[in-house]
């Protein structure tokens, strides 16, 4: 199985069209349409990462079907996070990661 397949089966999972994935990701419907064929076109990374964002999966889950499990890289809302986290004082630190962890045991 490769790209074609793991994004069908995403596609499919959560209901999406193949209009409905372009418009949430900025790919054309045409070039999904070509990723979907039968003898398709391997995606630019660039359309990867953006197809992959709209169907909140990783990247390596579209190409090889298992998630992503090494270091997590800071970008985005994750770097935001750790901006404000290191913006608290020693002791807030300590409340949040306190309430972490409850939250952790809770769920």
């Amino acid at each position: 199985m490769g790209f074609r397949e793991f994004l069908k089966d995403e596609m499919e999972y959560q209901g999406l069209t193949t209009r409905a994935l372009s418009e949430k990701s900025g790919v054309s419907k045409r070039t999904i349409d070509n990723y979907l064929k039968k003898n398709p076109q391997e995606p630019s990374v660039s359309n990867a990462y953006k197809i992959a964002k709209a169907l909140n999966v990783s990247i390596e889950y579209l190409l090889t079907g298992e998630e992503y499990t090494g270091t997590i890289p800071l970008t985005g809302q994750l770097l935001e996070y750790v901006a404000e986290f290191e913006a608290l004082t020693q002791e807030q630190k300590q409340i949040v990661l306190m309430l972490v962890k409850n939250m952790q045991t809770v769920s």
